[in-house]
């Protein structure tokens, strides 16, 4: 990604105005309703440009926290890397007003110590991540995944070093289960530590938080809770509505989001979209506003390639209320 990145930035005075913020769980940070992920469009294979103007006017909305993880690319490291450059330039006297979060457990170089939740992983990515962002601490230093052959015990020590150390002000899970956060907080615990939140895939379409209990667990031991994909990989916003775009990551050999399961579902969709209609919204505003009905929700994360399409999603905070007769439509068009 070209550096080259023209013209200083100046924040919008009126940037806290609108935005809600949440409180994540039972601690003392607060996130804005929404907030930006930088798993997509930010890579060295995107415009830089682009990513400048996401970044400023995400924050001119009150979008205070930037999500990322080390593995954000392509290719990996890169969102981290670029990001980190504008940060630099244009938000150097603005990170007390900024939530930046990271995480490590995928894959990000060669050997038996590149991947997963040991100490000796989680910690040097954690080391490679400020170098990348060129930040001295992440906000939010997360598990990025469970580790089926490392003791939980390890992995949660290694959060526990990274905050001890200053490295991190808070901690945090993603795509744990129910009973894998009950025991990575009772680890946590034990060491005198709080888990303030849990990043896990959430929407009208993936509704495993639900039926596996995983929203009843954060909402009983006070953990907050910022879903990742509230709009599928796309599927509900209206882009496959009249079928599949050849830019589109349906259309991606090796992409995350499947011809397949767009077309197993479009029909569904395309009943989702009249109602978000008869509310007066975007589709993907409704999926929004419905991630965010829930209680134990703090914020949700949004993915985005454009200016336009932050707005957008940005506006679903203005109709967050359901009728009990929307959610029965909601619950019959994609049952949990």
């Amino acid at each position: 990604m070209n550096q080259n990145l023209p013209d200083a930035y100046e924040p919008c005075p009126a940037r806290y105005d609108a935005m809600p913020y949440r409180r994540c769980g039972a601690s003392g940070l607060k996130l804005p309703a929404v907030s930006l992920g930088f798993w997509h469009n930010f890579g060295d294979v995107d415009d830089p440009a682009q990513a400048r103007k996401m970044m400023h006017r995400a924050f001119d909305l009150g979008i205070t926290h930037f999500d990322f993880a080390n593995n954000y690319g392509p290719p990996a490291g890169a969102a981290e890397r670029n990001c980190g450059h504008i940060l630099a330039q244009d938000f150097r006297g603005l990170r007390d007003e900024l939530i930046i979060s990271s995480k490590a457990g995928y894959l990000m170089w060669p050997g038996p110590y590149g991947e997963w939740g040991s100490r000796k992983y989680l910690l040097a990515s954690l080391d490679q991540s400020l170098k990348r962002l060129g930040v001295d601490y992440v906000d939010i230093f997360y598990s990025h995944r469970p580790d089926p052959d490392t003791p939980l015990e390890e992995t949660m020590s290694a959060l526990e070093h990274a905050y001890r150390s200053g490295k991190a002000l808070y901690v945090g899970l993603s795509n744990y289960t129910a009973y894998q956060t009950r025991r990575a907080v009772a680890i946590l615990r034990d060491m005198g530590m709080r888990c303030v939140i849990h990043q896990p895939k959430y929407s009208m379409l993936v509704r495993e938080p639900e039926s596996g209990g995983l929203l009843e667990t954060l909402g009983e031991l006070e953990i907050g809770c910022i879903p990742f994909s509230p709009l599928a990989q796309g599927q509900l916003t209206e882009k496959y509505l009249a079928g599949v775009p050849a830019d589109s990551r349906a259309a991606k050999e090796h992409g995350f989001l499947q011809l397949g399961e767009v077309e197993q579902n479009i029909a569904r969709i395309r009943e989702l979209k009249k109602l978000a209609d008869a509310r007066g919204q975007a589709l993907a505003q409704m999926a929004l506003a419905w991630v965010l009905r829930r209680k134990e929700v703090t914020s949700v994360l949004i993915g985005a390639s454009s200016v336009a399409q932050i707005e957008e999603n940005v506006g679903a905070l203005k109709n967050l209320d359901f009728t009990t007769d929307e959610l029965a439509k909601i619950d019959a068009l994609a049952p949990a």
